[in-house]
């Protein structure tokens, strides 16, 4: 079992395998550790950050309505025995767990989240057996109609996202793939309802281990 941050901005917890996974520390402070948790590094080359850039790629057709709304704490199904919930506290605060997903979000409820740039997304992978599960938070002026995640040299996927009720112009996203691809670079590209690039974010290849 692996966990990957790719930019720390967007994410207070990761917990995909009974409270296994990786919570992260923000703002220079640790959050609380609970039993069978680990902390991840935010030095040393554990993190990394990609400028995002504007993209002038030709418009694609929209497949998408935009992400789907959901109430503050609502444990959604996103496949694979895994759940996803959007916080109010904080700034682009989420959570993802396998397991003990209750327990999750009151440990998520104490972190205070990161402020990613206006037109950007943060970005990490979680691995565990075949599957690599791509999730992150996007922050837009005008909400994604779709996003999509395309790992270098493979297939362009659809991502799922939710968002908060009213004016949010937050979200969340994920995705699945195949594990064997995880250490290698990906990009996410996020669309208007005209099927216009909004933006799109290059991360390159998770640090070694």
């Amino acid at each position: 079992m692996r966990t990957k941050r790719l930019v720390l901005a967007g994410v207070a917890a990761l917990a995909l395998a009974g409270g296994g996974g990786t919570a992260l520390a923000v703002n220079g402070a640790a959050p609380p550790v609970a039993a069978g948790e680990t902390v991840g590094k935010t030095a040393g080359g554990q993190t990394r950050e990609t400028a995002a850039v504007r993209a002038s790629a030709p418009p694609a057709a929209s497949r998408a309505a935009g992400p789907r709304v959901v109430r503050p704490y609502q444990p959604v199904e996103i496949g694979r025995g895994a759940k996803m919930g959007l916080l109010p506290e904080g700034r682009q605060n989420y959570v993802v767990a396998r397991e003990d997903y209750a327990g999750s979000v009151e440990r998520a409820k104490g972190y205070a989240g990161d402020s990613i740039r206006p037109d950007s997304l943060s970005g990490g992978l979680h691995t565990e057996g075949d599957d690599a599960l791509y999730t992150g938070a996007f922050r837009t002026g005008t909400v994604p109609a779709r996003v999509t995640l395309r790992i270098d040299g493979g297939a362009e996927v659809e991502a799922g996202m939710l968002r908060l009720p009213g004016d949010s112009v937050w979200g969340a996203y994920h995705a699945f793939g195949d594990a064997s691809a995880a250490d290698t670079g990906f990009t996410v590209t996020a669309y208007a309802e005209d099927g216009g690039v909004l933006f799109e974010q290059r991360f390159g290849a998770p640090p070694a281990d």
